[in-house]
């Protein structure tokens, strides 16, 4: 660790302000014992999930030694995506992005070595970086197909299919029986980890998930539940990876089917970047897509340099993300220590075995909290921005399609076998048919909206004490908010500016001069509000009204009131200079306009 005291990484993402709760943010460096303990509780994570590994070498019938190769160069892979994670620049997202074993091609892997053996990994590993390389270099230019509700999609659902297994590793569930001893294990880690992360000192939460996967171990041991010592005693102590002999006579189909497959599992790396950007961002607001983008580019080459020696693919794991934050940390100097960790285990199997070892209910409990966490998550994520009809059909139809294909296992089994594997997983259903239904529904909205409002009664006046429906002050509120919502703009942006809406039609009828608002305008982009208010009379000008005599409130009645009038005008500028990002007021076509700008 002590080189990494010397380092110094390229910038990360655009400026940020760091959220106040976090307890070391990404480019900050943790001291030496807090960096070694968060790095080792992220590398044990991760190597928890190697049963997937384990799990194609079984469907193949692998042999130990065949198995020790496969998971060492598996290993390998992930700790080289996870340093170019955290290392940034041009091939990493430059955040704590913590890689695992690909879940969703455990099937075809064991086909693959079944039929080839471990060279048939090479091609598969090449196509898989290759496809993810393209995904990561047009993905900026996606930006339309990916708005927060996607990805608060995809992140909730991912949390909503680890909900079953997590159940059943903590409580050992076989066979539909319940084991007893491992609910108590599984439910004394969970509780752990939960008390140390709400009520623990600043130190406590640093380390509640070692902590707890600690306790839950020991509780094994006393309950006679730790196995593998034999195993343990025979693995060596020291090996290396070697090139494998490629097999290049593959099935064109089962490369068509690792290259869909590549494509989906880049959902999982755009809610992995969005979540640890927003963690990281106290002002967050939307996708950054050219972090996405490099995060999948670091993944891609990782995938790339393990197929070469027989390594099975990796992809960004949901459970560190929860492990980031239980301890408040997305430290890239964790992650540098992580992904050197993991290299360090695929070298030594002896070290890799011990962590692998950890008893499932342990890993169960682990999974329950990263479970809640992105479905948490992901409904943040969807509630950031209005949604109106279409954007309530993209979002539960998305649900209905990804949570179907988890409550009804045998609904794949309809599809042709060729379309099977993409159907399979409900995130990749889910996640798909949001994008798809996000493109429809696209299709009919336009990005500029306006609505005559001359034949409307006003009613901006400030004794009104609320906006009527059938008024003028209505009308503005309604079309802010319903143009918002079909945009699918931010919550808080389109009450803002329903608020500054309002308040400039009073300033604008203030003013006197025969002004009255005539049309109202909208147009949005991404990053853009406008709003403009079409109105009578000359241009009106805030700038330059009396401040509000120091006596105002002793004064006469008359007197209060021509001061009250003159004052007015001044409050409003200053609640639209507040409310709006920017003001304009000018001409257009002999039509004088106000506009209201916003950032988004």
């Amino acid at each position: 660790m002590p080189l990494l005291s010397r380092l110094r990484l390229p910038p990360s993402s655009p400026l940020r302000r760091r959220p106040p709760d976090l307890v070391y943010a990404a480019d900050e460096r943790p001291g030496a014992g807090a960096l070694l303990g968060l790095a080792l509780q992220h590398a044990a994570t991760a190597l928890g999930l190697i049963a997937y590994v384990l799990a194609s070498a079984r469907i193949a019938g692998l042999s130990v030694q065949d198995t020790s190769s496969l998971v060492t160069a598996t290993v390998l892979g992930m700790g080289l995506a996870t340093f170019l994670q955290a290392w940034g620049s041009r091939t990493g997202a430059g955040a704590l992005i913590v890689h695992m074993p690909d879940a969703i091609i455990v099937m075809i892997a064991g086909t693959l070595l079944v039929q080839y053996g471990p060279g048939g990994l090479v091609l598969a590993g090449i196509v898989n970086g290759l496809v993810g390389l393209f995904i990561g270099q047009v993905i900026p230019r996606l930006r339309a197909l990916f708005p927060p509700t996607v990805a608060g999609v995809v992140v909730c659902v991912t949390g909503l299919s680890l909900i079953a297994p997590a159940l059943q590793h903590t409580a050992g569930l076989t066979d539909n029986e319940l084991d007893g001893g491992s609910l108590l294990v599984g439910g004394v880690t969970l509780a752990a980890i939960v008390v140390l992360s709400v009520w623990g000192t600043r130190r406590m939460k640093l380390f509640a998930l070692l902590a707890g996967v600690l306790g839950g171990v020991a509780l094994s041991g006393a309950l006679g539940q730790l196995h593998g010592g034999e195993e343990l005693a025979a693995a060596p102590l020291f090996a290396l990876p070697s090139l494998v002999t490629p097999v290049l006579g593959v099935d064109p189909g089962l490369l068509v089917a690792v290259a869909l497959l590549s494509v989906m599992v880049q959902l999982d790396t755009l809610g992995t970047a969005v979540l640890l950007d927003k963690m990281d961002d106290a002002d967050w607001r939307r996708a950054d897509m050219r972090m996405v983008g490099r995060g999948m580019r670091a993944g891609s080459l990782a995938n790339i340099a393990a197929g070469f020696f027989g390594g099975y693919p990796s992809v960004t794991s949901s459970a560190n993300i929860a492990l980031a934050h239980i301890s408040r940390s997305t430290s890239r100097y964790v992650g540098l220590a992580a992904g050197a960790l993991l290299a360090l285990a695929a070298l030594v199997p002896k070290s890799m075995l011990a962590l692998t070892l950890i008893p499932t209910p342990v890993i169960g409990a682990v999974e329950i909290y990263a479970a809640a966490y992105l479905v948490v998550s992901g409904v943040e994520l969807i509630a950031s921005r209005a949604i109106d009809a279409r954007g309530t059909f993209m979002v539960g139809l998305s649900f209905v399609a990804g949570v179907g294909v988890m409550l009804v296992p045998g609904l794949p089994g309809h599809f042709p076998a060729s379309m099977r594997f993409l159907v399979e997983s409900g995130v990749i259903v889910s996640g798909l048919t949001a994008i798809m239904l996000n493109l429809v529904f696209r299709l009919g909205t336009s990005r500029r909206a306006e609505r005559d409002l001359a034949a409307l009664p006003d009613d901006t006046a400030r004794h009104v004490p609320r906006p009527a429906a059938g008024g003028l002050a209505g009308a503005l509120v309604d079309f802010v908010e319903t143009q918002g919502a079909a945009w699918g703009a931010r919550r808080d942006v389109v009450r803002r500016a329903a608020a500054a809406a309002l308040e400039a039609a009073e300033a604008i009828a203030a003013a006197g001069g025969d002004r009255h608002v005539t049309r109202i305008r909208g147009s949005f982009d991404e990053y853009n509000l406008d709003i403009e208010l079409l109105h009578s009379g000359a241009p009106l000008q805030l700038a330059g009204h009396a401040p509000a005599p120091a006596d105002l409130l002793d004064q006469d009645d008359d007197a209060f009131e021509a001061a009250l009038d003159r004052v007015l005008p001044g409050v409003s500028a200053v609640l639209l200079q507040r409310l709006a990002d920017r003001l304009s007021a000018g001409q257009r076509n002999g039509q004088a306009v106000f506009r209201l700008h916003f950032d988004h």
